[in-house]
């Protein structure tokens, strides 16, 4: 019998499993994950609010899998693969035969340089392992410092807030978000942190971080030292391609794969965080996208490549971030936009249109309480699919309906 072997079991590959059986496939699925758990959803680790439970959120119910033909193996790294002989070697030496694989490895998060390892007191978050650690940790009184000012950072210093807890955040840019959202943006996000009392310090460096007597230890490059109950180090995240690298895959910022998602290697694909892609909207420009619904859409997409459908990479990268009351949300890639015009949507709520030098729409970025750029962002998500040049001044104008320009 045919057998499609997936390694990685988070979002991606959950979805892939799934998603071999909703469109047909009748043979074996093996669906391989490093952690105990069986899949759960990796947003709520850090998105989760200070009344939410911090029990995973899982994919599916355990007997799902079995109920669908999937043989999920658990608490499994894979070690080895052979892709002459298409053979996955376990980590407790069993070998899995298939005739296509799928490498929904995932990412890691980057450890602090010089950091002690193991410590209890720093740590990242990356499982949920993780996040219950972080969440037991956030007691009033205690004080937690943040190493890097991106969503995941920020996010969680606004839960922490929000328990009573006094955060510290540390960014070795000149401000927070830099590589994500523009200063417009950022900057109301700041000062809303501020005055929840999140102490922000940008350009900043680090010159140690260690631990001593139960404390975490931050000596800064000025020579002041902050002492924290717990550090979370969120500096970003590298591809798991270790398995695709010894076995000769190309590597690019990730696992290297085509428009559909395939390897260089035969019969076997990547898909979600671990792998970059070239994305046709933009050129063909190769990128590597760590967001929820990138795995989720690309899981799908890669089941169906598996099938031989050949179906091409064309969505539009979507990225959100909920803090406090806010959410900001993203959609498209703004690099190489020389054009930006704001539209005001409400109290405390817009959007930035980003255009490059031809007036092509290629991305859009808003905040706002609750969901009060949710729609908007969605039409713009749509514009920048069309590949539309819309006309700047009625983009800014808030009495010009977005869906006037799509149906144009």
């Amino acid at each position: 019998m045919v057998h499609f072997v997936i390694i990685g079991a988070g979002e991606c590959g959950a979805r892939a499993a799934f998603a071999l059986r909703e469109k047909g496939f009748a043979g074996e699925i093996t669906l391989v994950g490093a952690e105990p758990l069986h899949p759960y959803e990796r947003p709520p680790l850090s998105k989760a609010g200070p009344t939410d439970a911090v029990d995973p959120k899982f994919i599916a119910a355990a007997e799902k899998y079995a109920e669908n033909g999937i043989q999920l193996l658990t608490g499994l790294e894979a070690r080895d693969l052979d892709t002459a002989s298409k053979v996955v070697t376990l980590s407790d030496s069993t070998t899995l035969s298939y005739d296509k694989l799928l490498l929904a490895t995932g990412a890691s998060a980057r450890s602090f340089p010089g950091a002690p390892e193991g410590s209890p007191h720093i740590r990242s978050l990356r499982t949920h392992q993780d996040a219950a650690a972080l969440r037991d940790a956030m007691k009033p009184g205690r004080h937690i410092t943040i190493i890097g000012g991106g969503f995941i950072g920020l996010e969680l210093a606004a839960t922490a807030r929000l328990l009573g807890v006094d955060v510290t955040v540390i960014e070795g840019l000149e401000r927070v978000l830099k590589r994500g959202v523009p200063e417009e943006i950022a900057h109301p996000l700041t000062e809303r942190h501020r005055a929840e009392g999140v102490d922000i310090r940008c350009g900043v460096s680090i010159a140690a971080l260690t631990e001593e007597n139960g404390k975490a230890r931050i000596r800064l490059s000025t020579g002041e030292m902050i002492e924290a109950d717990l550090v979370l180090v969120g500096i970003g995240a590298r591809p798991n391609v270790e398995i695709a690298e010894r076995a000769g895959l190309t590597i690019d910022n990730g696992i290297a794969v085509d428009g559909h998602l395939q390897t260089s290697a035969p019969d076997v694909f990547a898909a979600g965080d671990c792998c970059s892609f070239p994305l046709s909207i933009y050129g063909g420009r190769r990128v590597r996208l760590e967001s929820w619904r990138n795995a989720q859409e690309q899981g799908t997409l890669a089941a169906a490549n598996m099938l031989g459908l050949e179906v091409a990479v064309s969505a539009v990268p979507w990225f959100w971030s909920d803090q406090y009351d806010l959410t900001l949300q993203i959609s498209g890639l703004a690099e190489g936009a020389v054009t930006h015009l704001r539209r005001d949507l409400g109290p405390g709520a817009f959007i930035l249109f980003h255009l490059d030098a031809d007036g092509r729409l290629i991305a859009a970025s808003g905040i706002g309480p609750g969901n009060a750029v949710a729609r908007d962002i969605r039409l713009a998500e749509m514009l920048i699919a069309a590949r539309a040049h819309p006309d700047p001044a009625a983009l800014a104008a808030s009495d010009v309906k977005l869906k006037s320009l799509l149906a144009a």
